[in-house]
């Protein structure tokens, strides 16, 4: 059976990029930029992104195309005879079934606050009872299942349609109305009364912030902290090291090379993390709220902000469709990925894979949904409940695990090598990916990749350290 492809060259970028663009653009990046000084920390940031993240990711776009298939095979295709590098492939599926089983319950989070921001229930509330609704939706696990299921449902119903007439169809309607809504929000933050503020704060770099502390310890322990925030957002937020990227990769020509499609994907990425930014840091400096609150600065400090605003119900309803859309595009493309696995690995029909996989999705999410209030005394020391203990098995263990192999397989001869990723990363016309970089790539980057799992790790080691 021939292989399904992308329509367009603008398909094949919308839906990378929609993978990578997840709620970590848009949630976990500002409050992180918030914390560590806003601009010194976006600085930072983007370097990392050019000189860690993006090779990695033409190296998973490259393994895709050249295999033409999903990381079910795109090791058994690529690897010399005899070696085991395909046996990697099973903690990529593994990685993907993980984000997905705590990814449509934060989905469905944000469909959630789209119904209630639209229905009125956050007029007039102040943040201490915007959390009580919240707090509310998590403790009501038929509430949560409902929306859960109907992101998982929204999931199935468009890889089932296929690569064209579903995934790229769909992830580029919903990707255009997620620009046009996010610039017309970033358009009525940045003219509020008092917005001025949180441009400078955002835009106006202040590296004293990332040396906060008394002591000269203090402040080195405080930029080692930026550093490796800046280094594991920027890994992240391009979705490296569970095959996300091969898939799509799978799914294109040769007309271009790698690299330029990849600085694309990377900067279309990078564009909606910075543009939310530029909704948040101004709203919150426009109605004196700390931008630096955590992860409950979207569910519980933007509603009310939203409330201070002239037609405040209309832009709280743009911010959540907004959210959502961004969701959406990522568990599309993560359920493409389980769905292809399922498909190259034992030949099964699209339409059955999306079955099967759909139920054991469903299924495999309530852990997660129950965690909230049935199952709230499950807890890790340390880590957290279960949705916590899902993102750091997938956040700290398999996606700098996963992006490591990746790059020793593109980069040692026991793997593809390098000479086979760089003649399929610069096949076609466009920017080629730089043979002097051999060494850097083969060596530096894993250390860099090495420094994320073991700093994931610190403050866990230290929690169980003090409760010994």
């Amino acid at each position: 059976m021939e292989r399904e492809k992308f329509g367009t060259r603008l398909g094949f970028i919308l839906v990378s990029a929609g993978c990578a663009i997840g709620l970590g653009n848009v949630w976990r990046f500002p409050y992180i930029t918030g914390e560590y000084g806003g601009a010194a920390f976006v600085i930072m940031y983007l370097v990392f992104l050019a000189i860690f993240a993006l090779p990695a990711l033409i190296m998973e776009f490259a393994a895709g195309r050249a295999s033409q298939r999903s990381i079910a095979r795109s090791y058994d295709v690529l690897e010399p005879a005899g070696t085991k590098w395909h046996a990697f492939k099973w903690l990529a599926l593994a990685g993907n079934y993980l984000l997905m089983m705590f990814y449509t319950t934060v989905g469905g989070w944000m469909l959630a606050f789209v119904v209630k921001s639209a229905s009125g229930e956050f007029v007039g509330l102040e943040s201490s009872q915007v959390a009580d609704v919240f707090n509310g939706l998590l403790a009501d696990p038929v509430q949560l299942a409902v929306y859960m299921l109907i992101i998982v449902g929204v999931g199935v119903g468009v890889t089932r349609a296929g690569v064209q007439k579903g995934v790229e169809r769909v992830t580029k309607v919903m990707m255009m109305a997620l620009f046009v809504v996010l610039v017309a929000l970033c358009v009525r933050a940045v003219t509020l009364p008092g917005a001025a503020e949180g441009l400078r704060f955002y835009l106006m770099p202040d590296f004293s912030k990332m040396f906060a502390g008394a002591t000269l310890a203090e402040q080195l322990a405080t930029f080692g902290d930026a550093v490796y925030a800046a280094m594991g957002q920027a890994f992240f937020t391009v979705s490296v090291g569970m095959g996300g990227m091969s898939i799509f990769g799978s799914y294109i020509g040769k007309d271009h090379t790698l690299t330029g499609e990849a600085v694309r994907v990377a900067g279309l990425d990078t564009l909606v993390a910075l543009m939310a930014g530029l909704v948040i840091f101004p709203s919150c400096f426009a109605f004196g709220v700390e931008p630096g609150s955590g992860p409950g600065l979207v569910f519980i400090t933007l509603p009310s902000v939203f409330n201070e605003m002239p037609f405040g119900q209309l832009w709280a309803v743009l911010f959540f469709v907004f959210m959502t859309f961004a969701a959406l595009s990522t568990v599309i493309a993560v359920f493409e990925n389980i769905m292809s696995f399922t498909m190259d690995q034992w030949g099964t029909p699209r339409k059955k894979a999306c079955l099967v996989n759909g139920v054991l999705l469903a299924v495999l999410s309530m852990p997660c949904v129950l965690g909230f209030n049935v199952l709230a005394g499950f807890t890790v020391p340390g880590i957290g409940d279960i949705q916590a203990i899902e993102d750091f098995l997938v956040s700290n263990n398999i996606l700098p695990w996963g992006g490591l192999l990746l790059v020793l397989f593109c980069t040692r001869k026991s793997g593809w090598g390098w000479e086979g990723f760089l003649a399929e990363a610069d096949t076609g016309s466009g920017l080629k990916f730089p043979r002097w970089a051999r060494g850097y790539v083969a060596y530096v980057i894993p250390v860099g990749m090495l420094i994320v799992f073991a700093m994931g790790y610190a403050p866990i080691i230290a929690k169980w350290a003090g409760l010994g």
